[in-house]
């Protein structure tokens, strides 16, 4: 009788993802012991191990010394460009933050996102626009487009209470993410909402992140006139 033949460790590793954005293993849960999850998974041990050395360098898992593996609780990639929290953004320049939901709707993925995405035929996808304030003056006018394969639970949230912007930072980890800036010309509808005088310059900042191979959202974030952008290495 010939034996099933055993999980590369590439396989182990897209399984505990795969659980982790399930919430199967939800923010803050500790994760069985490497030998309980190798005997689950029929593997070696060291093949769990090398699994979770790459989900911990991506960012999706915590390897404690003597404390165990868990989900942070803000699961976010270790890369070089951290995705802010608008909110959060706002209230360290010592401003008051609000916001305000201006459409939400699923749509199939437009050209331009498809293109964002690397996808070849388009999907269902959920389309929001947002508009976050500062003192109650325009800051960031968001027009964010989720994929609903890889975050389906997007759609049980209250987007009129809380921003995607927030919630995809605290229950979505990433594995890459390319961001882009350029500038536009203030028109339309961007310069209504940003209350500006049309032609103005704005900075645009586009956005874009994967689990894996797969999408999860791709946003432009059009700053009002006095943005600043700040870095730190």
């Amino acid at each position: 009788m010939t034996a099933e033949p055993r999980l590369s460790w590439t396989e182990v590793r897209d399984t505990i993802r795969a659980r982790i954005l399930a919430r199967h293993y939800a923010p803050g849960d500790k994760l069985p012991r490497d030998e309980d999850m190798a005997r689950d998974l029929g593997c070696a041990r060291a093949t769990v191990h090398r699994a979770m050395q790459d989900l911990a360098a991506a960012g999706l898992v915590e390897r404690r010394r003597k404390g165990g593996t868990h989900v942070p609780n803000d699961p976010v990639t270790r890369a070089t460009f951290d995705i802010p929290v608008t909110r959060r953004e706002v209230e360290a320049r010592g401003s008051r933050y609000s916001y305000r939901l201006i459409s939400r709707e699923i749509a199939e993925s437009p050209p331009a996102v498809m293109a964002r995405f690397g996808l070849q035929d388009p999907s269902p996808m959920l389309h929001v626009r947002a508009l976050h304030l500062a003192d109650h003056r325009p800051y960031i006018l968001e027009d964010r487009w989720i994929d609903l394969a890889t975050t389906p639970e997007i759609l049980e949230v209250d987007l009129a209470q809380h921003s995607a912007n927030e919630w995809l930072v605290h229950h979505k980890p990433y594995s890459r993410v390319d961001v882009r800036f350029h500038a536009v010309n203030a028109e339309g509808e961007i310069a209504r909402h940003l209350d500006t005088p049309r032609g103005s310059a704005l900075l645009v900042l586009e956005r874009t992140t994967w689990i894996g191979s797969e999408p999860i959202t791709t946003v432009q974030s059009v700053a009002a006139p006095g943005y600043e952008v700040a870095a730190q290495s």
